[in-house]
């Protein structure tokens, strides 16, 4: 058995009979398998030409083995039963040595998942490099015909997922993803966005080819402005790279132990507990995880096991929920989350359009970009706008202005959204455009 075209492509039979075959033959205590496989096509282009087509396989089977509290992992990248033997004989030997785990919970047992089906494309499954030739060609043209330098990728990727362990737990779904990105650049110039879809037929390129070209035009000549506080609307790319960094820290056990904005603290700065249920951000500001969105549709379980079911993070405003392990939440009693994604935040009916109209000053920001930590207790953040930002005057865009570096706390960002554009799937997420008032952007940058 191999893994060479799609046609080929691990079936979800044959990956759950590895891992059946890999628990039976366990001999530890307790064992736990998880299996992956992708294939991968992408294709470069820039110079408005193709510069690189690469088609990769992938296949992984992890062992993790237990002899009471002490485990150990050891992987394969091979499907033959050899291997795999190799693979638990190494595990198991490494887990006898292994020190017993403080933080050591039991098995996940059985688990309930949803009856959906994960959306898998066939049609993007078994695109061909011919296809992705000729969409790649139209974009190349109409930046040539623009006048413009465009540069990106054009991806899809087959995914199936497979877990498994001695206490009865089963798993396993496959996945489709198609994505694209651009770039314009002309002169002192340059726009950028991108789309991502379960299927290649929803990705709308040729529309946010000739966005991306129109807005890297007229980024072109960009003025100073001075740094400092300013009404922002954010793109929802843009929007995308700084919420996520609230959800991700939303964990309870940073929380509880005084490490997070989400902590609460008595007087002498000692921890006593979270701020689950503080009115912490406007009102404006819903967000879920539902991998069971139509943008998304994506796995219905965790690497862990655990459901990837919908959960309320945040109800107008408010925090409902912290992410809890399973050793977090048996040492607190209370039940394990999973993860915090795939995130979904509500948007409205309107349109970016409308929320630059509504704006009597501020600055249109395309692209947010090297988002990174100044302070992770107060979730302070850094970054720069990138390829293309624009001042905001009586409702429209006035002019380009040169890129600006900014370090804003972010749920102090989400206290002061004053308005949601239509969401949209942005990579893994589905995030609408924003409008936030005090910004603060500390100085300008000589990025393009």
């Amino acid at each position: 058995m191999t893994l060479t075209t799609s046609n080929t492509f691990v079936t979800q039979e044959a990956a759950l009979a590895l891992i059946e075959l890999a628990i039976a033959q366990s001999q530890a205590d307790g064992i736990f398998v998880s299996l992956s496989a992708s294939e991968t096509a992408l294709s470069r282009f820039s110079e408005n030409q193709i510069s690189q087509n690469v088609r990769k396989n992938t296949f992984s089977l992890t062992v993790t083995s237990y002899f009471g509290k002490r485990s150990a992992s050891a992987s394969t990248t091979e499907l033959e039963r050899d291997a795999i033997a190799e693979t638990l004989r190494r595990a198991e030997d490494l887990a006898r040595i292994a020190p017993e785990d403080p933080e050591w919970v039991e098995l996940l047992p059985k688990q309930t998942y949803s009856d959906r089906l994960p959306a898998f494309d066939e049609a993007t499954a078994n695109l061909s490099p011919l296809k992705k030739g000729e969409i790649i060609q139209q974009v190349c043209s109409l930046s040539q015909d623009a006048g413009v330098n465009g540069s990106g990728t054009l991806s899809f990727q087959v995914s199936l997922n497979a877990i498994g362990n001695s206490a009865g737990l089963r798993g396993c779904d496959r996945t489709t993803e198609a994505d694209f990105s651009f770039t314009a650049r002309v002169d002192n110039g340059s726009s950028w966005n991108r789309c991502t879809a379960w299927s290649i037929a929803h990705l709308p390129i040729i529309d946010l080819t000739e966005k991306v070209i129109k807005r890297a035009i007229a980024s072109r000549n960009p003025q100073a402005i001075e740094p400092g506080d300013y009404t922002v609307v954010f793109e929802p790319s843009a929007f995308a790279s700084l919420l996520p960094w609230v959800i991700w820290n939303l964990d309870a056990r940073a929380a509880d132990e005084g490490r997070s904005f989400m902590s609460r603290s008595d007087d002498a700065g000692k921890p006593i507990g979270n701020k689950v249920g503080e009115q912490l951000f406007s009102p404006m500001i819903q967000v879920q995880r539902h991998a069971a969105h139509p943008l998304l549709q994506g796995g219905r379980f965790f690497g862990d096991g655990l459901s990837n079911e919908t959960l309320n993070i945040i109800q107008d405003g408010i925090p409902k929920t912290l992410a809890y392990s399973r050793y977090w939440a048996k040492e607190q009693g209370k039940e394990p989350t999973g993860a915090m994604y795939p995130i979904v935040m509500t948007g409205s009916d309107k349109t970016v359009a409308d929320l630059i109209a509504s704006t009597e000053r501020g600055i249109f920001v395309s692209r947010a970009w090297y988002v990174r930590y100044v302070n992770p207790r107060t979730l302070e953040v850094t970054g720069m706008t990138r390829d293309g930002t624009f001042l905001i005057e009586n409702g429209k865009i006035s002019h380009p202005v040169k890129n600006l570096r900014f370090n804003q706390c972010l749920p102090e960002m989400l206290q002061n959204v004053v308005a949601l554009s239509q969401a949209k799937r942005c990579g893994s997420s589905v995030i609408p455009g924003c409008k936030v008032e005090n910004f603060h952007f500390s100085s300008i940058t000589d990025s393009i």
